[in-house]
């Protein structure tokens, strides 16, 4: 699967791009995801559709944040909508994971940027679908679970990549080409000291025994909302 920034070369592509409203992705970047791709606006989510003239196969949330220009073009372009109450058990974009299903592939933007709160939770429930990576032109997070490897070809090479176990512990976790490499090592998810790794090579490896974790690239240091 490629992406702006590299390809994970033993990864098949993703067929699914879900529009979170966090912070905007790149218009350019989005365009780019957004080819060939089935497009699933969340809440705030269908700013950028809308900027970008992309309409989106369904807009979910309980448009607490949309702007009212963005959600009545969806209506007048008659997009399906999907309107929850603000009042609910579950985030805008776990409903419209759930929509998709556990076995999606699908690239999560407009994720970054915000309140800490709501990543933390967009990091942990993504690690429970089978293939999902979170991406836009500054940072991108994907999950390799025991028993895989992942292998990345780098078309531009990080500032930096940190190794965050989202299991309780991620065992046999080995890399290639990093500064600091890692052999059969098990990381712990109470003590994340495996960050801000350097990339030393344009192609890396990453394998995992047991576990699940993530792997974060940082593009730019600039990662305000």
């Amino acid at each position: 699967m490629r992406l702006q920034q590299c390809e994970f070369i033993n990864v098949p592509d993703a067929e699914n791009l879900i529009v979170a409203g966090g912070r905007r992705p790149d218009s350019d970047f989005f365009k780019n995801l957004a080819r060939g791709r089935k497009i699933f606006a969340v809440d705030k989510g269908i700013e950028i559709c809308k900027g970008c003239n992309i309409l989106p196969e369904i807009l979910i949330g309980d448009f607490d944040s949309a702007e009212i220009a963005a959600v009545n073009w969806a209506i007048e372009n008659k997009i399906p909508i999907e309107k929850h109450p603000v009042e609910k058990d579950f985030t805008d974009t776990q409903l419209a994971l759930e929509l998709l299903g556990k076995n999606i592939s699908a690239i999560v933007t407009g994720i970054f940027g915000g309140r800490l709160d709501h990543l933390f939770s967009n990091v942990f429930t993504c690690a429970n679908y089978e293939k999902i990576f979170l991406a836009d032109e500054r940072e991108i997070i994907f999950y390799v679970k025991g028993g895989e490897f992942v292998e990345v070809q780098f078309f531009e090479i990080p500032m930096a990549i940190s190794l965050l176990p989202i299991t309780e512990t991620c065992e046999g976790v080995t890399t290639e080409n990093l500064h600091w490499e890692i052999s059969n090592a098990t990381l712990k998810q109470n003590l994340p000291n495996a960050v801000s790794n350097r990339v030393e090579n344009s192609k890396i490896k990453i394998s995992v025994e047991r576990g699940t974790l993530a792997i974060y690239f940082c593009f730019s240091d600039s990662i305000s909302a």
